[in-house]
């Protein structure tokens, strides 16, 4: 049969019952708006909760593990059956998380390739003082630029500069939650004291957050300097090596190798954000499954309507069929309809998709001081329009193929008589 006419004859069923096409039209738009909308925004959510863990964590940080374990005494000897031995007190021995030659060991890791930067450091925990308020917490000495250049502490800081941290040698950069519950702000003095006994007075010359609370509650920046001075150690005195790698899956191999070369330990960002990781992977398949629910409802009631359609046009079929269309020609000009409506039910869903999706990507949203966000995180990739698009046109062919395959095969005679 001529295809031209096989079209007209579609076209005219279309537009022969206007509203009941345009309804089938609204569910494949409505679906597929519904399921790029929702898709964007949950996997905007996930980049978002990845992007502030990783932004707050090193890819590979290289640090000396202090083992106090070590085998008894008792089980050094040599045990017999007729004496027995009493221990009393075994004391721990007493071992430092040093790396030695860390500068050395950083300016090497510095010419691997894929390496962004290497902030060497030295980390200690604290007890920040301010007048009768005491919190608990972890100062890192670092060398500021180094450090800027891994975390981009300029975007995080909330008061103050680096470049008063770097002129200041008693200058302190604090989390901005921790710096709320010890009341101090910008110019003010905190009594610092660590585990060993030293004690130092620094005064706070910025706050920082980076949205994520073991941070921003308990941690805080000095001088590389400064901290040596406190806990009384040489120049060359450093705890860890941060490492940031401009594709972070090179991290990964990076972190075994820098082990087997140095004797160091290291842990990787998917060791260290484990739960994280493990939380977005379950949020993905949560997203999916709901997005495809959307879609699969909207396919059945696109189902529903192109079979009524197919049932409310058989005394159409039977003619066609008595004026010598075959089977064939009966299916082409249902699918043909079901392509339409697809098409072009897709292309509206997309957009309507697209600005739901932009509009939520703009609307404000107050996270206080605990997140570094103005707007609700959403990701416009195409290939979500993509899938919707497909899923869309899939969804109307098969919805328009299954009856009109079936009423293709009925006896005209009958339906004429009927």
């Amino acid at each position: 049969m001529n295809l031209s006419i096989t079209t007209q004859i579609a076209k005219t069923h279309l537009l022969s019952k206007k509203r009941q096409t345009l309804v089938a039209m609204l569910g494949v738009t409505f679906g597929i708006a519904m399921f790029i909308t929702m898709i964007s925004f949950m996997q905007g959510v996930n980049q978002f909760l990845e992007d502030s863990a990783l932004d707050a964590s090193p890819h590979v940080r290289m640090y000396n593990e202090v083992n106090t374990q070590r085998p008894a005494l008792i089980d050094q000897l040599n045990r017999s059956d007729s004496a027995f031995n009493v221990i009393y007190h075994q004391k721990p021995k007493e071992q430092l998380s040093r790396l030695k030659n860390g500068f050395l060991i950083a300016r090497r890791i510095e010419q691997e390739p894929g390496v962004l930067g290497v902030s060497p450091q030295l980390s200690t925990q604290a007890f920040y003082n301010n007048g009768p308020i005491q919190i608990s917490g972890t100062i890192a000495g670092v060398d500021i630029d180094r450090e800027n250049r891994l975390y981009n502490l300029k975007s995080r800081l909330k008061s103050g500069t680096i470049e008063a941290l770097r002129s200041n040698p008693n200058g302190l950069i604090m989390g901005n939650v921790l710096a709320r519950k010890l009341n101090v702000r910008e110019g003010d003095k905190v009594s610092v004291t660590t585990p060993t006994g030293g004690t130092m007075i620094l005064r706070v010359v910025g706050t920082f957050g980076f949205g994520i609370g073991t941070v921003d509650n308990t941690k805080s920046y000095a001088n590389l300097s400064t901290v040596q001075e406190i806990l009384q150690k040489d120049a060359s005195y450093v705890t860890d090596i941060h490492i940031k790698m401009f594709d972070p899956l090179l991290a990964l191999p990076l972190g075994k190798k820098l082990r087997a070369m140095y004797g160091y330990y290291t842990e990787d960002w998917a060791t260290a954000n484990s739960a994280i990781l493990a939380g977005e992977k379950i949020r993905n398949v949560m997203t999916f499954v709901v997005s495809m629910t959307l879609l699969v409802v909207a396919g059945f009631g696109i189902y529903n309507i192109m079979n009524m359609n197919v049932i409310n046009k058989i005394k159409d079929i039977a003619i066609l069929k008595a004026t010598g269309f075959e089977g064939k020609d009966i299916v082409l000009i249902f699918l043909l309809q079901a392509v339409f409506i697809g098409v072009l039910g897709g292309l509206l869903g997309l957009l309507i998709g697209f600005i739901l999706s932009y509009l939520l990507s703009i609307t404000p949203f107050n996270a206080g001081d605990f997140l570094s966000i103005k707007t609700f995180p959403v990701i416009f990739d195409p290939k979500y329009y993509g899938m919707g698009l497909l899923f869309g046109l899939i969804t109307t062919v098969l919805a328009g193929y299954f009856p009109s395959r079936k009423a293709s095969k009925v006896d005209p005679v009958s339906i004429l008589r009927g």
